[in-house]
């Protein structure tokens, strides 16, 4: 009965003030970690209800097999009585007496352990809510953070952070440069264009002055 006070007492421990005094250490990995090891104190209590059950049934068999045994040694007395053989007949009693003794004792020991079960089983019953509840309560954690992280995700297309500001910003300053090396390439362009053309009108220039041979 200790085991399943303590079991009882670890269980209905106050989970929000748990959660409280570790909000800023992640409260869904520290509730996950204390749902563990309720889940494992609700399995302890879950084999020791079997075993109480099994003990229960065994007395049950013990019971009924010494009222077998009795109702034997009654029917083989009045058989002995009957034949006038005292001796068996005073040994068939004694046996008698003895299993119907050793009946009584069981079902006094059966009762006992049927009042066990039925006060384990019950707490096994309220160790199983409480853990329901808090696996609930897990879920709504987890929904709360779900939220909140799509907040923070929609946020940053929404109304960006200052990462994306400078990234923003970065991009910027990359525009500006691409259109200072456009116009210095045009500028290039231009310049290699007039010199080409500056060339051709020369060289043409030289072929008029020079002397066609006959």
């Amino acid at each position: 009965m200790n085991l399943f006070e303590r079991i009882k007492n670890s269980i209905t421990a106050d989970v929000h003030e748990l959660l409280d005094q570790k909000e800023e250490k992640n409260p869904l990995s520290l509730l996950n970690q204390y749902l563990r090891q309720c889940e494992q104190e609700v399995n302890k209590a879950r084999k020791l209800v079997e075993r109480q059950q099994l003990l229960k049934d065994q007395f049950v068999r013990e019971i009924q097999e010494a009222e077998a045994k009795a109702a034997k040694r009654s029917h083989q007395a009045e058989l002995a009585q009957q034949a006038n053989e005292q001796e068996l007949y005073q040994f068939a009693i004694q046996e008698k007496e003895q299993h119907e003794a050793r009946a009584g004792k069981l079902k006094e020991s059966a009762a006992q352990t049927e009042k066990d079960l039925t006060e384990l089983e019950q707490k096994y019953e309220q160790m199983k809510h409480k853990l329901k509840d808090m696996q609930i309560k897990r879920m709504e954690l987890m929904g709360r953070e779900n939220v909140a992280r799509a907040h923070r995700k929609m946020d940053r297309v929404i109304e960006p952070s200052n990462v994306l500001k400078n990234t923003a910003f970065k991009f910027d300053e990359l525009e500006n440069y691409m259109d200072r090396l456009e116009q210095k390439v045009n500028a290039d362009y231009y310049a290699s264009s007039m010199e080409a053309k500056l060339a051709k009108l020369e060289k043409d220039w030289k072929k008029e002055e020079t002397p066609t041979t006959v």
